[in-house]
């Protein structure tokens, strides 16, 4: 019989198989409600891991209110809040219902989605709303819910259009191109939102759209920092990680997230379960105007890239974004290194040129996160904790080691090992 080691490292390498050999691709862009699994019209999903209104951060709220209008559930904050505490309206957790959602994860039914595919497991998660006051860091004024609609009149049915005529787009050649090309895939997705620029305009062109609606479409993709390509990475690292939970001995994380009041992980082995700890707080660099005093607790669903092997894992690859997260190009090739002894493996699918062109550090390893006593290392966007201000900086933060304290312990004890 195999010891314990033995087992856990053959359950291991059977995850990262399935990472290194997925194929993830977008095959539609459709309304929640009729894609994602237990979606329902009185149904708002939020990002990290669950979390009750009383507990939520002021731009969770925010997303909230924003969600409650926009679908026509309530007229306001106070409705809002009422039918929330009065069970009308449900919150859910986008990890729970097959999704990931950007800073505050807010999705509601009639929100399009990229439907992301990767064999038998699909990802979803809400379009790009662009900068500036959104839902997605809180916003719920006029100007938020305007934009939702017409995300939903212009945008959805045209990016559905596009599909149908496409059929699918593979996404990890235009990941591995843009990682070549100075993205990361989580903060910085330039190279990768213009990559898919280049895909999908022939199939946009093919529908019956005028060229100047086509070029208002592009314009809203390209013009807000060319970072809409985010709300594809998630999805894609998604779909691959949700294919790879469930390998009963191991012990690879799948999911890392944030709501804003506590961070969580979920570990393959020990499939839905979630781990959690207070979010952290993020040491970045602030918007003229603004400081630390202002900022909010780290949120959001898109450590999902760093889980796949993306963001500041693989922050060697783009060292033009260290310049907004406060740190140097020397930094971002120490926090590669790093992850390198926390994980399984590197993707060959994945290549960062200036270590060599060698695979970005995947398959986060909780063993190894408790042996080293080196914490995962996430890049990401600083929300104000007020909600409707938006975006006020970027920053680095670390996962909380008392998470993976947690999950380890419950690990032990499965295997019966404690």
């Amino acid at each position: 019989m195999p010891d314990i080691k033995e087992t856990i490292e053959t359950a291991n390498a059977k995850v990262v198989d399935i990472i290194i050999n997925s194929k993830p691709a977008l095959v539609d862009v459709r309304h929640a409600v009729d894609v994602i699994p237990g979606m329902s019209k009185t149904l708002i999903l939020h990002s990290g891991p669950p979390v009750r209104w009383d507990e939520m951060c002021g731009p969770q709220k925010g997303g909230v209110v924003a969600a409650a209008i926009y679908e026509g559930l309530a007229n306001n904050w106070k409705e809002t809040e009422d039918r929330v505490r009065s069970g009308e309206i449900k919150l859910g957790s986008c990890h729970e219902h097959g999704s990931v959602g950007s800073m505050t994860g807010i999705t509601s039914a009639s929100m399009w989605v990229h439907c992301v595919k990767n064999d038998d497991t699909m990802g979803y998660c809400a379009i790009y709303e662009g900068r500036g006051n959104t839902s997605a860091f809180g916003g719920y004024n006029n100007e938020v819910i305007d934009r939702l609609r017409w995300m939903d009149r212009v945008l959805g049915p045209a990016l559905h259009d596009a599909m149908t005529n496409a059929g699918e787009i593979l996404l990890t050649p235009i990941i591995s191109k843009a990682l070549i090309m100075g993205d990361e895939c989580h903060n910085r997705n330039w190279a990768a939102t213009l990559l898919f620029v280049d895909a999908i305009n022939p199939y946009l062109a093919s529908t019956d759209l005028s060229k100047l609606e086509i070029s208002k479409i592009l314009d809203f993709i390209t013009k807000p920092h060319y970072n809409y390509f985010l709300t594809l990475s998630m999805p894609a690292c998604k779909s691959v990680l949700d294919k790879a939970t469930n390998v009963p001995h191991s012990t690879i994380v799948t999911t890392m997230a944030r709501n804003g009041f506590e961070f969580g992980i979920r570990v393959s082995g020990l499939g839905s379960q979630w781990f959690t700890a207070p979010a952290p707080v993020i040491a970045g660099s602030y918007f003229p105007g603004f400081s630390a005093k202002d900022a909010n607790p780290d949120m959001g669903d898109s450590a999902i890239t760093e889980t796949g092997g993306l963001g500041a894992f693989a922050l060697a690859a783009a060292p033009a974004l260290t310049q907004l997260v406060g740190q140097t190009a020397a930094d971002a090739i120490d926090y590669t290194m790093q992850m390198g002894e926390i994980t399984a493996t590197q993707n060959p699918n994945y290549q960062i040129p200036y270590l060599g062109f060698q695979g970005t550090p995947t398959g986060i390893d909780i063993r190894k996160v408790i042996r080293t006593g080196i914490a995962p290392v996430i890049d990401t966007g600083i929300a104000h904790k007020e909600p409707g201000i938006g975006q006020i900086g970027a920053g680095i933060t670390r996962a909380p080691m008392e998470a993976f304290r947690k999950a380890f312990e419950a690990f032990a004890k499965l295997e019966g090992l404690a």
